[in-house]
């Protein structure tokens, strides 16, 4: 995690999203902007977090470890996002892992500050509520997803938000698609002999965009 000192950059952020308004005092003091390089974590699971972090440029994938050591995707964050509210709320340590997936900006307000001048603001309390409840219903929806959709829908998916080139590991790439390594790869050897991606040196790249956005349908996507 880079701070950038550029008040510029980080007003533009915040007059685009209208960050300021979610509170009922001038916060701009206290705002930070942050750069996180591609691979970076925003946060890890059961780690403390530092700040109350306002997702404005970038991509990220989220995913829960589970109790025997794998992972699970959650979805994926592009465009404006709040991460460590509830954490922020609760006093916990952070219950996800939040990566990004390309240079990321974010707006931080430390929790020191979080603490002395949000947890008694009505306004902000009535916006977390707000984005504590779409969670949720995001939460559901993406549980459902796991459970309902076919891999090859889940995969063009992921294949879509991640980047032209899948390079990752497919043995962790099984493991957040909640599938197992052979049925991934029949899937992916499927989707070449249909034109949809091919093999390369990296891995795989994308050949057919157009069929596998619709494959897609925004799966994952938040």
């Amino acid at each position: 995690m880079l701070k950038i000192h550029n008040k510029k950059a980080m007003e533009e952020y915040v007059l685009k999203y209208n960050i300021n308004d979610i509170f009922t005092e001038d916060m701009r003091p206290f705002m930070e902007l942050l750069l996180f390089k591609k691979g970076e974590y925003i946060c890890r699971d059961n780690e403390k977090l530092n700040y109350l972090f306002f997702f404005v440029d970038g991509k990220a994938k989220v995913y829960s470890t589970l109790s025997n050591g794998k992972s699970l995707l959650l979805c994926f964050y592009q465009g404006f996002k709040v991460l460590g509210d509830l954490e922020m709320i609760n006093s916990e340590p952070a219950s996800t892992n939040v990566q990004v997936i390309e240079d990321t900006y974010c707006i931080g307000i430390s929790t020191e500050k979080v603490k002395t001048y949000l947890l008694d603001d009505a306004k902000f309390l009535r916006y977390i509520c707000n984005s504590l409840g779409e969670k949720l219903n995001r939460c559901s929806k993406n549980s459902s997803i796991n459970l309902l959709y076919p891999l090859e829908n889940r995969l063009a998916s992921y294949i879509l938000a991640t980047g032209e080139d899948l390079d990752e590991s497919l043995t962790e790439i099984s493991e957040l698609l909640g599938t197992s390594y052979r049925h991934l790869l029949r899937t992916l050897n499927n989707m070449c002999q249909e034109g949809l991606i091919k093999r390369n040196d990296t891995g795989f790249e994308i050949i057919d965009k157009k069929v596998l956005t619709k494959l897609a349908s925004d799966l994952y996507i938040n």
